[in-house]
């Protein structure tokens, strides 16, 4: 079932990027269509959150798209090479979001291991959030679209995939460690001991 509107307006990014951990992003394709689950993700707070693009409410042509309302896709180019998805949540004008760290293909593997030039078996097609959007074509083209609506290109459901808490693993995110304090917050989530997850800190 697609995730409607509602779903993204809380203003508990944490609680969502919790939430986010088996939730299935759907991709449509010209000639493909993609399924991926999400076991890797990492909550970014502004405006206080000093490795948010958002810090301190500061809004840029880069990150215009973190102030819309809940449930908006926001892509992003890291280091000019790697495409970075990112789900949208609260009400507009609170720029929080979650950033997208690892799936497990679901459908449309062969697909996904093509453009990764991986095996299919390969964990590694979705691991990493620039592997994550290599593998499922997301680029610039989709920065803003609204992830709720019927006829998005790309999509989040709830396919009913469980995982008790005991399963799900807390810690600081990955790649921020310029960030002060800001560094040490315990918002990445991801599913304990999946090989698709980042190695170094997978208990």
């Amino acid at each position: 079932m697609q995730i409607k509107k509602e779903y993204y307006l809380t203003e508990d990014v944490l609680f969502l990027a919790k939430d986010l951990i088996g939730k299935v992003l759907h991709i449509t394709q010209p000639h493909n269509h993609l399924r991926g689950m999400i076991v890797e993700a990492e909550a970014y707070r502004a405006p206080e959150d000093r490795a948010s693009h958002a810090f301190g409410n500061r809004m840029t042509a880069r990150n215009r798209t973190m102030f819309l309302e809940g449930g908006h896709a926001y892509v992003y180019i890291c280091y000019g090479i790697h495409h970075m998805l990112n789900v949208v949540t609260g009400p507009e004008g609170l720029p929080h979001a979650v950033l997208i760290r690892a799936i497990q293909p679901l459908e449309g593997i062969e697909f996904m291991a093509t453009k990764r030039n991986r095996k299919s078996s390969d964990p590694a097609i979705g691991k990493g959030p620039g592997c994550v959007t290599q593998a499922l074509g997301i680029n610039k083209i989709h920065d803003a679209l609204k992830l709720y609506q019927p006829d998005s290109p790309v999509q989040l459901h709830d396919e009913g995939i469980q995982f008790n808490s005991n399963e799900i693993g807390i810690s600081p995110r990955i790649g921020v460690e310029s960030s002060g304090e800001s560094a040490l917050l315990p918002y990445r989530f991801f599913l304990r001991n999946h090989p698709s997850v980042s190695g170094h800190i997978r208990r």
